[in-house]
């Protein structure tokens, strides 16, 4: 368990980071060495109980035996080709994530900023060259509240003050809706839309869930207007919601036209993303027109392909489900005043915190003093999004610990 006193090597890490490196995080003030499965060993020895799993990328855990040998493997091969020449692991990485999603084509790169500025260009291109949009005019509607990445184009979507502020200008094209809004999003809809970009779960704005049926009524709208419909599934994909993609709660008939992956794809070892498609779609992509110099590089896809096999074989979203509903009840059940609402799918869950109480920031080192490390999102939500492959006990260990922080909070405090 960790203590609320930082010792010599604790402080003596924290003034390097403070000195030499830039100031774009607030990070909590604990300094990991170590991790295995939930659990990571900061330089003092204090052991934590990770319930944020790098913002879904760490959905195995952390020095996972399949995943680490993978890797090792690779590196004693070859680590990196460029996509100037073929690599015996790119070509079944992709069959592999296409058996695994359903669709046909793969076009990999390494973050997730870098699968949604991917999907942004496909989509724009399509717009041109398929439905017919008069070059420079093709829009790409976005949701009110999203968080795609922090590139300049992404961030000129973005309705969040900070991520804007003294990065302009900004680029043009992308209309916004109401996040959970059909209605709008059909108001918007015009000759010039290529396509519709949304995340199926809002986990950035504090793990905002939409109406049941929106994302099907998103599909069937799109099918009507032409318009292509794009999931982002970076965060909330690889079952981490309780199904192997957020979209298929709505069912089926329910498809994305295209979805970007990352984070878990790379088994929290290595970055790897993709956007994924049809082959019809893709083919707007000519040789020269998008790439990446690390892009589908043969380590990242040699463990990927290990990561995609434990998401169709391993059981993940049944235990994220399950795991998930098991966890939202015992913070439901908390009964604190301080809390507002208790939201999310899966292992994907959101403490709100009512207005007149502590930031969640307050309470997320509250947490860490007591052995358990989250997120605040904004300033309001605390967000729980552990490993999928916790035990019901290590939930129970964790709840003896929130439950007591959550009903200490006071009004006002």
């Amino acid at each position: 368990m960790a203590t609320a006193t930082q010792d010599s090597k604790t402080n003596e890490q924290l003034k390097i980071a403070d000195q030499y490196g830039a100031h774009n995080y607030h990070p909590l003030p604990v300094i990991v060495e170590s991790g295995e499965g939930c659990w990571v060993t900061d330089v003092e020895g204090n052991k934590y109980l990770d319930m944020l799993a790098a913002y879904s990328a760490l959905n195995f855990g952390y020095s996972n035996e399949r995943l680490i040998a993978a890797a090792t493997k690779q590196l004693n091969k070859v680590t990196l080709t460029s996509r100037a020449f073929h690599n015996d692991q790119l070509g079944p990485f992709c069959k592999d994530l296409c058996e695994l999603t359903g669709y046909e084509c793969v076009l990999p790169m390494n973050s997730g900023a870098e699968a949604v500025e991917t999907a942004v260009k496909m989509a724009r291109k399509w717009g041109y060259k398929v439905k017919g949009i008069e070059e420079g005019k093709a829009e790409v509607i976005c949701a009110r509240g999203n968080f795609h990445g922090r590139t300049t184009t992404i961030v000129s979507f973005s309705t969040d003050a900070q991520y804007r502020d003294g990065f302009g200008p900004f680029t043009p094209g992308f209309p916004l809706v109401p996040f959970g809004d059909v209605a709008a999003l059909e108001k918007a809809i015009n000759k010039n839309t290529a396509a519709f970009l949304v995340e199926p779960i809002q986990a950035e704005s504090g793990i905002l869930v939409p109406p049941d049926g929106y994302i099907r009524k998103v599909r069937e709208l799109c099918t009507k207007n032409n318009v292509l419909f794009i999931a982002d599934e970076i965060q909330t994909g690889l079952c981490r919601t309780g199904d192997r993609f957020a979209w298929q709660h709505d069912g089926a008939d329910a498809r994305p036209d295209a979805m970007c992956l990352g984070k878990a794809l790379g088994g929290g070892v290595v970055p790897i993303s993709a956007v994924v498609s049809s082959r019809a779609i893709m083919s707007v992509f000519n040789p020269g027109d998008h790439g990446s110099t690390f892009g589908g590089n043969p380590l990242a896809c040699a463990v990927g392909r290990v990561a995609v096999d434990m998401i169709k074989n391993d059981g993940l979203d049944k235990r994220s489900k399950e795991l998930g509903t098991y966890f939202k009840s015992k913070l439901q059940a908390v009964g604190a005043t301080a809390v507002k609402e208790v939201r999310g799918r899966g292992l994907l869950i959101g403490v709100q915190i009512k207005e007149n109480y502590p930031k969640a920031r307050w309470f997320c080192e509250k947490f860490m003093d007591d052995g358990i490390l989250c997120k605040d999102a904004h300033d309001d939500v605390i967000r729980f999004a552990p490993p999928l492959i916790i035990e019901k006990s290590d939930i129970d260990w964790a709840m003896e610990r929130i439950g007591p922080v959550l009903m200490s909070a006071s009004a006002n405090g």
